[in-house]
């Protein structure tokens, strides 16, 4: 174990000894914290829920292929705000930091992604703090999709609650493209050259072409038409 992290673990140990009633404090702060996150996702899950519901209704298809939430874990919290030079406090969490709470919702056509981002941000008690349209401007290793920051309100015994969740929506081929990638460029120890980068780069080109195409036959078959 690198010297800073043995370091790092004793002092958490002797605080720990030292001081346990502030510790046992930050835990139950932190864990009740997490909880309102997890409030959040559920609040946007069912949000989309009823979306797709409608248009199911309306257009006899479910533009939503499939909905996912996660947590960020406790380790990258920490890390962070360790990157941030900020100290590690529930206060901190909420204030500076907008993915903890994350929804990727999956969509069956690329004009699905922004017809259920209109919808949602269309309701009054969304709030948008920031949209990164990495669809239309791909990042450089080709990654694609629309990324949201809001918040929601969550409704608690005696008070409500604005949280921040972070929203992804991509298409199927975004979504494969992007779990792909991660395991192959994420993973411990492997070597990943130029070229190999620049064949997931066409990959990801190739992915872009398939969703123009997919979206090109949505509109001849007239399948959104009431």
């Amino acid at each position: 174990m690198p010297d800073e992290k043995r370091l790092a673990r004793e002092a958490f140990a002797e605080e720990l000894r030292s001081n346990p009633t502030s510790l046992e404090s930050f835990f139950n702060r932190y864990a009740g914290l997490m909880a309102y996150y997890r409030c959040a996702m559920m609040e946007i899950e069912t949000k989309f829920n009823v979306l797709n519901e409608e248009f199911s209704l309306r257009y006899d298809r479910n533009p939503i292929q499939d909905i996912r939430s996660r947590l960020k874990s406790p380790r990258s919290i920490y890390r962070k705000l360790q990157k941030k030079e900020l100290e590690v406090t529930p206060e901190h969490i909420e204030e500076h930091l907008t993915d903890v709470a994350g929804v990727r919702v999956i969509c069956a056509f690329l004009a699905d992604v922004y017809l259920l981002a209109d919808a949602l941000l269309g309701q009054d008690d969304i709030t948008l703090i920031e949209k990164k349209d990495y669809i239309q401007n791909p990042k450089p290793n080709g990654y694609r999709s629309l990324h949201l920051i809001v918040t929601v309100p969550i409704f608690l015994a005696q008070e409500k609650r604005l949280m921040k969740v972070e929203i992804q929506l991509r298409t199927l081929s975004m979504d494969s493209w992007a779990s792909l990638e991660h395991q192959l460029c994420y993973k411990k120890d492997a070597e990943f050259t130029d070229r190999m980068r620049a064949e997931l780069y066409r990959c990801a080109e190739l992915s872009a072409e398939l969703d123009e195409k997919m979206d090109c036959l949505r509109k001849q078959t007239n399948i959104d038409e009431e």
